[in-house]
C-alpha cells in the first residue's frame, strides 16, 4: 500500500472524520503514535493502515486491498 492508496482508503471509510483520525487517534499498535507521526517516522502506510483499522473497529471485510484504485493482477 502506498501513501495515496493510505490516504484514499481512510477518506473512503472515515469520510470527513478521517483527516483528524489521522492526525490524533494513538494507535497503541503503533507506540502510541498517530498515523501522522507513524508516516512520518516512516512507518508502512499498509502497517498503519491495518492498526488504525483495529483500533477503530474496522470489519475485517473491509480492511483488505483499501484504498487501491483497481483491483491487483494476478
Amino acid at each position: 500500500m502506498r501513501r495515496s492508496e493510505f490516504l484514499r482508503a481512510v477518506d473512503a471509510e472515515f469520510g470527513a472524520r478521517g483527516s483528524s483520525l489521522v492526525s490524533d487517534l494513538v494507535l497503541t499498535q503503533l507506540g502510541d503514535r498517530t498515523a501522522e507521526a507513524a508516516l512520518g517516522d516512516g512507518v508502512a502506510p499498509r502497517d498503519i493502515w491495518l492498526a488504525l483499522c483495529i483500533e477503530a473497529d474496522v470489519p475485517l471485510e473491509r480492511r483488505h486491498g483499501a484504498g487501491r484504485l483497481e483491483p491487483r493482477r494476478r
